[in-house]
């Protein structure tokens, strides 16, 4: 019960928190919440389980600190779709490479502000094993010719986002919850103004940002396209996996980050970031916003769901 109320704490798309949890005597399942999918921004449920899938390996991450190694079976019954994951104790050594990674679980923040600096090419390195070891590629898109052309599908992205019917009125639902909601993303997590040009245009929030590049290839980040060899869900869940990795990587680095989903929403846009960007037959799944933080404040956590809210019952 501790590890998945832990596991509460990975990030999902506009703070929705799409999964449900069964724990019995020796086994932790995770479900789908399909109530809270995204219709116009998600169309695919892609969001939904990539979401599922940095909760699972929270999960696994929490698990081993408490010093419980873990088998999982992704896609358990092919006749219960919801069903995305189910993890067992079992016998053995511990994994060495989640080890500390626990301690960044609370930590972990999304960062929109402007950053200070890129990170350094071996921090990048560390990332990127991070990810191959949980079935995913990491990509730093390096450059001018390229973050050009990168920014460019991002700015499409929104542009195409915006005439899909129902998705400003889902921007607006999931940015503007009532008082003491338990998820959405609140005006203290949303920057007062705009600090790069490759942010998903929440509304303002109350979060300086920090000085803003007068052009988008000013932006000192580095933005890296985390791809998988296929496209299916059990992919997508493998991407969360790799996201939730990298995210808690930066964090014991010390590097601020920002999950950007938008390119990989838009049909158009995802192919564009394979044969423009990449050139590679591999699949783009997120793109993840890495940089040195702007300075040393801790930004407010933005607000889960309740353990019992999510537990789904027994029996």
């Amino acid at each position: 019960m501790r590890a998945v109320e832990r596991a509460l704490w990975a990030p999902s798309v506009h703070n929705t928190q799409p999964w449900r949890w069964w724990v019995g005597d020796d086994v932790v399942e995770l479900y789908a919440d399909r109530t809270h999918h995204l219709v116009g921004t998600d169309p695919d449920q892609r969001d939904l389980v990539i979401s599922c899938g940095t909760a699972l390996h929270h999960l696994q991450v929490a698990l081993h600190q408490l010093g419980v190694p873990t088998v999982t079976e992704r896609l358990p019954d092919p006749e219960n779709r919801d069903l995305l994951a189910r993890v067992q104790p079992t016998s053995g050594p511990i994994e060495d490479r989640n080890a500390g990674l626990a301690n960044a679980i609370e930590r972990r923040r999304t960062d929109r502000r402007a950053f200070a600096g890129p990170p350094q090419p071996a921090q990048l390195r560390r990332l990127a094993r991070h990810a191959a070891w949980c079935g995913a590629a990491l990509h730093p898109v390096l450059g001018v010719t390229a973050q050009a052309r990168l920014l460019a599908i991002l700015g499409e992205a929104s542009s195409r986002q915006r005439e899909v019917p129902g998705y400003p009125a889902e921007l607006a639902i999931w940015t503007r919850r009532y008082h003491e909601a338990h998820d959405g993303i609140p005006p203290e997590a949303r920057t007062v103004q705009f600090p790069t040009h490759s942010l998903r245009q929440f509304p303002a929030g109350h979060l300086l940002a920090g000085p803003r590049p007068q052009t988008a290839l000013e932006d000192t980040a580095t933005l890296v396209i985390l791809t998988t060899d296929g496209d299916e869900p059990l992919d997508w869940l493998r991407a969360g996996e790799a996201t939730s990795a990298v995210l808690l990587v930066a964090t014991q680095l010390g590097l601020a980050s920002t999950p950007l989903s938008q390119a990989t929403e838009v049909d158009h846009t995802r192919r564009q970031l394979a044969h423009t960007i990449l050139g590679v037959s591999a699949h783009p799944q997120i793109i993840i916003r890495i940089g040195l933080p702007i300075d040393a404040a801790e930004l407010p956590a933005t607000p889960r769901r309740p353990l019992s809210s999510i537990l789904l019952p027994r029996g």
